[in-house]
């Protein structure tokens, strides 16, 4: 990372292109127009190597980690920022096929099919409540926290929650499907 700190344009495009797929999943679950998603994804990085310099992890504390779990609040701050300035509109898409491929060849498939599934399935719900959903859930954003990105009350942000939870239960009651438990949890 020193190395992109320094500009070097060659490690930048590696750290890019290691992390891209993480990215785009994290901002697909937000906005789910694929060029759109790519579009943030994009300004998502721009943010991410021109603060670069204030990525600091922790000593003995695991680097990769630690920079993935700051790289998802980036792409999440990034998306929420281009939904608020569209009016949260719901878009219409999907990822390619390739994008939900494991990026660690020896990762268990049926996760990715089953995070696949919970996304389509979100992408079911209402835009306010999809977002605190996400950002609740999956995210792991305090309700204040949400809130205050959202432009929303506390109490807005838990009753949105509550009904996004049992929206996606009658979805996947309908669907008698088994990432009903994963959600209820």
């Amino acid at each position: 990372m020193r190395n992109c700190l320094a500009q070097n344009s060659r490690e930048q495009k590696a750290l890019y292109q290691q992390y891209y797929g993480y990215s785009l999943k994290v901002v697909f679950r937000y906005i789910f127009h694929y060029d759109t998603a790519v579009d943030v994804v994009n300004d998502g990085w721009v943010k991410v190597f021109r603060n670069l310099e204030r990525f600091h992890p922790e000593p003995g504390v695991n680097v990769e980690m630690m920079f993935m779990g700051w790289l998802r609040t980036i792409m999440v701050n990034t998306a929420i920022d281009h939904l608020r300035k569209n009016n949260f509109l719901q878009e219409i898409g999907s990822l390619p096929e390739e994008v939900w491929q494991p990026e660690d060849p020896g990762a268990r498939s049926d996760g990715a099919l089953l995070y696949k599934e919970l996304v389509k399935e979100i992408k079911k719900l209402p835009p306010a409540y999809r977002a605190v959903f996400n950002m609740y859930v999956i995210d792991g954003f305090s309700h204040q926290e949400i809130a205050d990105q959202l432009g929303i009350a506390v109490g807005t942000s838990k009753s949105n929650l509550a009904k996004a939870r049992m929206s996606l239960q009658k979805i996947l009651k309908k669907n008698d499907s088994d990432l009903t438990y994963a959600i209820c949890q």
